[in-house]
C-alpha cells in the first residue's frame, strides 16, 4: 500500500540519498507517516461502520425469519412468499457484510504493521542511519517520538481535518444507502 514511501525509506537507510537532500526527504517521510496514521484511523472507523451495519442486518434477518415462520403457522402463503424474498435478500447482505468486515479487518492489520515498520525506519533514518553519521555517538538511546517531531504538535489540526473529511464521507455514504434502500423498497412495492 505504501510502496513508494517504503522505497524512499530504503533509499535513505541505504545511504542512497545525497546528504543535502536528507532533511527534505525526512520531512516528507514525517508527513507521509502522519497521513498513514490518518489512513489507519479511517480504516478502523470503516471497519466499525461495517460491524454496526452487519449487526443491524443480522437483526433484520432474524425479524424477517420470525415473520415468515409466523405466516407459515397461520397458513398465509402470500406473506410467506414475500417474507422468504426478504429473508433471502437479508441473508445475502449478511454474508456480503461479513466478508467485507473480514477484508477490512485484514487490511487494517496489514496497514498497521506497515505503519509501525515505517515508524521504526523513520526513527532509524532520523538517528542518522544511512548518512554515515550517528546521532549522539555510540551507545546513545534512539530518539523519542517528540525528538523526531512525531509528538502531538499539529496533531489536533490533522485530527480535526480528518474528522471533518470522515464525517463528510459518512454522510455521503448514508445518503447513498438511504437512496438505495428507498429504490429497493420501491421495487419491492413497499
Amino acid at each position: 500500500m505504501f510502496e513508494d514511501i517504503r522505497q524512499a525509506f530504503r533509499d535513505l537507510l541505504n545511504g542512497d540519498v545525497a546528504p543535502e537532500d536528507r532533511r527534505g526527504v525526512l520531512a516528507a517521510m514525517r508527513d507521509s507517516l502522519v497521513r498513514a496514521r490518518l489512513a489507519v484511523d479511517d480504516l478502523r472507523k470503516g471497519a466499525e461502520v461495517t460491524r454496526k451495519r452487519l449487526a443491524v442486518e443480522r437483526g433484520e434477518l432474524e425479524t424477517v425469519a420470525r415473520r415468515r415462520a409466523l405466516a407459515e403457522g397461520i397458513g398465509d402463503a402470500e406473506t410467506v412468499e414475500v417474507a422468504a424474498r426478504f429473508e433471502a435478500h437479508h441473508a445475502e447482505r449478511v454474508a456480503l457484510l461479513a466478508r467485507k468486515l473480514e477484508v477490512e479487518e485484514g487490511e487494517l492489520a496489514l496497514v498497521e504493521r506497515e505503519v509501525e515498520e515505517m515508524k521504526a525506519q523513520y526513527k532509524a533514518a532520523s538517528a542518522g542511519v544511512g548518512s554515515g553519521l550517528r546521532a549522539g555517538g555510540l551507545g546513545t538511546a534512539p530518539p523519542s517520538d517528540a525528538d523526531l517531531g512525531l509528538d502531538d504538535r499539529g496533531a489536533g489540526l490533522a485530527q480535526e481535518l480528518g474528522a471533518m473529511d470522515r464525517e463528510r464521507r459518512r454522510q455521503a455514504s448514508e445518503a447513498d444507502a438511504d437512496a438505495r434502500l428507498a429504490e429497493l423498497k420501491k421495487k419491492m412495492g413497499l
